[in-house]
């Protein structure tokens, strides 16, 4: 069985406990946070960052590493697109959500509105989450808006997907509603991935602890 270390509501830890969702694998969380570490925590995950997960005596880190393994093991049902021109793409817009939506909108939102005044005792930078809202996030919903279809990569859903609306979760449990006037399609895009059965499935067992940070529950109810 799979032992996934991360607390649930990171973007990162639940775009792996998804992917684990759509294979069908059993696996188990355990919800560790990188400010508040279990010991000998370094020795599984060097970066400090989550998720981390164990495969029997393989240890794995980094959720597109962790990812690409489960599609090895596990190819079936394949979320990873087979025609070459929709596997990168697919890579792309995983790498985009990953390495541009998450540093420049979401984790700068969510620290500033929950990881500082619940974990650090500190008060919020309003300037920045102003910042974030006004100058990263057009950028970035702005380009997801000209670039998605039905599926962000090819004719199903896929990593990119999951990634996407990994992040888009902790958008909306900030608090935040996709503009439906500036982003339509990313707005009708996220609604449809909510309804997606193992993404209900992640979001019901992640919302006792949404509910113990204080985050907006009801999205995907």
């Amino acid at each position: 069985m799979l032992r996934i270390f991360g607390v649930p509501i990171s973007v990162h830890t639940r775009k792996v406990i998804i992917a684990a969702l759509e294979k069908a694998l059993p696996f188990e969380n355990e919800p560790v946070i990188p400010f508040n570490p279990p010991r000998g925590w370094a020795e599984l995950s060097p970066t400090g960052k989550i998720p981390v997960v164990r495969d029997g005596e393989l240890v794995l880190r980094d959720s597109s590493v962790i990812c690409a393994y489960l599609e090895r093991v596990h190819p079936e049902p394949a979320l990873y697109p087979a025609p070459a021109a929709d596997y990168a793409r697919s890579l792309w817009l995983e790498e985009y959500a990953d390495g541009t939506v998450f540093p420049e909108v979401i984790h700068g939102l969510f620290f500033q509105q929950v990881i500082r005044p619940n974990i650090l005792k500190e008060k919020a930078d309003r300037a920045a989450i102003d910042a974030i809202l006004q100058q990263s996030l057009p950028k970035a919903f702005g380009y997801l808006e000209t670039s998605l279809g039905e599926y962000a990569a090819g004719d199903a859903f896929g990593i990119a997907d999951i990634a996407l609306a990994s992040n888009l979760i902790n958008y909306r449990y900030l608090g935040y509603d996709i503009d439906r006037r500036s982003y339509p399609r990313l707005a009708g895009y996220f609604e449809r991935q909510l309804r997606r059965l193992s993404i209900r499935q992640a979001l019901n067992a992640e919302r006792p602890v949404a509910a113990s940070m204080g985050l907006d529950t009801a999205v995907g109810k």
